[in-house]
């Protein structure tokens, strides 16, 4: 039981740290693809540099570690019940050091249990089947992309599309569509599973079974392989880009799964995973619980260290201006931002996710919000042996979230500049240009290249919400984001989304007969 409980301890702390080899070659193939001085290029550097920090700090790749996810198979005979006791423990024990962040909430109460376990999670899949050993395949996948996932039910008029029909292009429709309306707020470029058939549950279940597929195998169904040649190729098309800002890779992989289904119902099911792709599954001694093997590590390993020290000294856009802010920040300092420019953020920010706009807009804040900057995200903590608090991951969470609540708030306060990922909507953005603010597009999923720029944690409210959700004081250097809406009316995601669709409109016409 101890190396049951050693070997899945080892297999999520690996999970949540290294990318697996078939993920690093589709994004060292995208970053290639990428024109350089571009902000797609800069972000994949970000990207790059995090996935290097990752491995070298063994901290999460992304501070939004998900609700884990085991597919597990067994020998006939095995207790399974020994493996999920080992996984309970291992899950705690991971939280505890800050491989995994909190992320097991109360639906009812909004308590946060502390250690990631509670009704429902983690998820545990089992299988039984003939061979000796146990295979356990883990998936972390984040709140940003999960909330990405989208579900079909056909035949169904589709924006920008048409009418998608009972059939191979009615399909092909809903997975272009699908990627579409990801945008920017799924962390692209992502990687998407795909569930043809089935009911509304086991059409997602399926979905999500397609991300346990490597990203370089060949689907044995001749239709299957076709459809997904075609998606991977048209996709990329749509001009949605890394993080949404554009660019030649919006889609790094794409997998797709058919089971039957009844006359009556027909669901296109879809999992969107963001670039920061944590899968991983090890080959387990059903008697002793030893690791003997691990998937998904065959092949070349993509090297991003060697690059690196070129891409730090080269890694502004030359699309972009840079500027270099201290907090508080001034109205007329942000009147002077436009849509595109790169920030470098010095001074003070405070995170603020939602359960802290929820009650900012009826309470008053027990800090000084007055020039000040938000900061989307949830951040992985720990405390050092003086308890004192450091932040061990901190990348942005999606800010979508926050539209009812953001322009608001910011009049309120007088905040000048919200830091997220994936955009805001019209209400933000009209309140952006009534008061004076910006929205700052950080690089959703480096939680370790934003950790890095973080230099202390200078205080801490709300923590009733539990540490996601709490408001973290956090003194920052050089924190860099790029203005995606201004003061000035303009937003790049409304211009990516809109072009994107035009883009869309040209597959509306049959493909596969």
């Amino acid at each position: 039981m101890d190396k049951l409980r050693e070997s899945m301890y080892e297999l999520i702390v690996e999970t949540s740290t290294k990318l697996p080899k078939d993920v690093r070659r589709a994004i060292a193939k995208a970053k290639a693809q990428e024109n350089e001085g571009t902000r797609a290029a800069m972000s994949l550097a970000t990207i790059t540099n995090n996935i290097v920090m990752a491995d070298e700090n063994i901290s999460p790749i992304c501070q939004d570690t998900g609700l884990p996810t085991f597919k597990i198979k067994t020998p006939v005979g095995v207790n399974q019940l020994e493996i999920k006791e080992a996984i309970y423990w291992a899950i705690a024990e991971a939280t505890k050091h800050g491989k995994l962040r909190p992320n097991s909430v109360d639906s009812l109460t909004g308590e946060n249990s502390g250690d990631n376990l509670g009704m429902g999670t983690p998820v545990i899949k089992f299988e039984q089947w003939e061979k000796d050993y146990i295979d356990a395949r883990l998936v972390l996948k984040g709140g940003g992309c999960e909330n990405k996932n989208i579900q079909y039910s056909l035949p169904c008029e589709l924006e920008g599309l048409g009418k998608a029909g009972r059939d191979l292009d009615g399909i092909r429709k809903c997975i272009l569509h699908s990627v579409y309306q990801a945008q920017g707020q799924g962390c692209s470029a992502g990687f998407i599973g795909v569930g043809i058939g089935g009911d509304r549950t086991s059409g997602y279940e399926l979905a999500k079974e397609q991300l346990f597929r490597s990203v370089d195998d060949v689907n044995p169904n001749e239709s299957l392989k076709e459809l997904e040649e075609y998606v991977m190729e048209n996709a990329n098309k749509l001009g949605i880009g890394t993080m949404g800002f554009g660019g030649e890779t919006t889609l790094l992989g794409c997998k797709v799964g058919v089971i039957n289904r009844i006359p009556a119902s027909f669901f296109v099911s879809v999992a969107y995973n963001c670039w920061a792709f944590r899968r991983l599954g090890v080959k387990l001694n059903a008697e002793t619980g030893d690791i003997q093997d691990w998937f998904y590590q065959e092949g070349e390993l993509i090297d991003f260290s060697k690059e690196q020290q070129a891409e730090e000294q080269a890694d502004t856009s030359s699309e972009t201006k840079e500027v270099v802010l201290q907090a508080p920040i001034t109205e007329e300092q942000i009147r002077e931002l436009k849509v595109g420019d790169v920030v470098r953020i010095t001074g003070m920010m405070y995170t603020g996710r939602d359960a802290i706009h929820k009650y900012l807009s009826d309470h008053d804040c027990p800090v000084d919000l007055n020039g000040q900057v938000i900061y989307h995200c949830g951040p992985v903590m720990l405390k050092d042996e003086d308890g004192k608090w450091h932040v061990a991951a901190a990348g942005p969470t999606t800010s979508i979230r926050e539209e009812p609540y953001q322009g608001d708030i910011m009049k309120k306060f007088g905040i000048r500049a919200v830091i997220g990922k994936g955009g805001m909507g019209p209400k933000t953005l009209a309140a952006l240009k009534e008061h004076g603010g910006v929205y700052l597009n950080a690089i959703g999923g480096a939680a370790q290249y934003y950790a890095d720029c973080i230099k202390s944690v200078e205080g801490v409210n709300f923590m009733e919400f539990g540490v996601p959700e709490a408001m973290w004081h956090l003194r920052v250097e050089d924190f860099k984001a790029v203005v995606t809406m201004d003061s000035h009316g303009n937003s790049l995601h409304a211009d990516v989304d809109k072009s994107s669709l035009e883009k869309l409109a040209q597959f509306k016409e049959p493909v596969f007969k």
